[in-house]
């Protein structure tokens, strides 16, 4: 009995150097890009018959939605007014200190017409979504943001978050002040936009910061700045 136990140790020692370790257990490891869902936006209209002076004059902070669904037309739209793509050279709707962009717009989505719940980041390349997480999260952002009820009764929200190191590295500890401007370029003609698209919006800065980044499941380099719930009034 003695010889066939210490056949058995010397055997699992063996395969314990052989696996590099004591086993562990199996994990599926997270989608790469090529595997994540991509939805391509339409594409954004450059004119209306809002005028720019109109938009300004009506903007309001509204907290009230109807809770009829928006389309990816006007999801389209206010992407485009915030961070979108406006030269073949990369510059974008918003200014950006040395156009370095440390800006991430994520969508909370829960009613939009043809656009499954989920959260999906923005890109402004190629102007589409990417999936990074499924189901509702309306109601858990809303928890985070203090229990604020608009921001789960919104159809959607726009996070905006930052990577303060692409403005830092250039402009050292000056750059947190521009990529905080930059932010409220971006995030006024969100709210300009949906004031020409007849929904409302309001902007939202009291937030637990690291129940966001959990929820949102953001890079380590990412914080988040803005939460910006926009419904149909």
């Amino acid at each position: 009995m003695g010889c066939y136990y210490r056949y058995y140790l010397a055997t699992l020692a063996i395969l314990v150097v052989t696996l590099g370790g004591c086993p562990q257990p199996a994990t599926t490891p997270a989608p790469s890009q090529e595997q994540a869902e991509v939805i391509k936006l339409p594409e954004p209209r450059h004119d209306s018959d809002v005028s720019i002076e109109q938009s300004l004059l009506e903007r309001r902070s509204v907290r009230d939605y109807s809770g009829q669904p928006l389309t990816l037309q006007e999801i389209s739209q206010l992407l485009w007014a915030a961070q979108g793509l406006t030269d073949p050279g990369g510059f974008r709707t918003a200014p950006s200190a040395g156009g370095l962009y440390p800006l991430e717009l994520y969508i909370v989505a829960g009613d939009v017409e043809g656009l499954a719940a989920g959260v999906y980041r923005y890109q402004p390349e190629g102007h589409q979504l990417v999936k990074t997480l499924d189901g509702d999260k309306r109601a858990e952002l809303a928890e985070a943001a203090l229990g604020q009820e608009w921001v789960e009764e919104g159809a959607v929200s726009i996070v905006f978050t930052a990577v303060y190191e692409r403005t830092t590295g250039k402009y050292g500890d000056r750059g947190v002040r521009y990529v905080h401007m930059e932010a409220g370029h971006a995030a006024q003609n969100l709210c300009l936009q949906a004031t020409a698209l007849e929904l409302g919006a309001v902007t939202i800065g009291a937030f637990y910061d690291d129940q966001i980044s959990r929820l949102l499941n953001l890079p380590a380099d990412e914080r988040p700045l803005y939460v910006i719930p926009v419904g149909r009034k």
